[in-house]
């Protein structure tokens, strides 16, 4: 792999683990995995009467994207709702397909770009969006 997909930037993401953990008591889970490399990503979450998230939590076993994948998810999550995080997810996606970074306080994923250069490594950057998209669908208010 390349240096530049390895970057200080992300490795200090990932030691950072934001949200690393599990949520007690009731709480929205959703477990996502790779079969090809054996990543796997479990997102908590809780949401308020609005359908805003209020806390994340997640747990998991992956590679360095992975795990900074999810540290920023969990650290900017608060305060989107559903369709915020599916709009993330669609912006990445985007991003690694060759487009535009995410703007706003997404920004910072574009710290994965120099992933869509391998293709194999788009699912460790998707995966805890998808685990915490898996997790926001039919999630009852607090």
């Amino acid at each position: 792999m390349s240096e530049d997909l390895y970057q200080k930037a992300l490795l200090r993401l990932a030691s950072a683990a934001h949200g690393a953990g599990r949520l007690s008591g009731d709480c929205c889970s959703a477990r996502e995995a790779n079969a090809m490399c054996g990543d796997a990503v479990i997102f908590d979450a809780r949401v308020d009467q609005a359908g805003r998230i209020t806390e994340v939590a997640n747990e998991l076993k992956g590679c360095v994207l992975v795990q900074a994948s999810a540290s920023l998810l969990a650290e900017h999550a608060v305060g989107e709702d559903a369709a915020g995080v599916e709009a993330l997810r669609s912006g990445v996606a985007g991003m690694l397909d060759g487009g535009e970074a995410p703007t706003g306080v997404w920004a910072a994923y574009e710290v994965f770009k120099p992933a869509s250069a391998y293709r194999s490594r788009h699912s460790c950057v998707l995966l805890p969006i998808d685990a915490l998209v898996k997790a926001l669908k039919d999630c009852p208010a607090s």
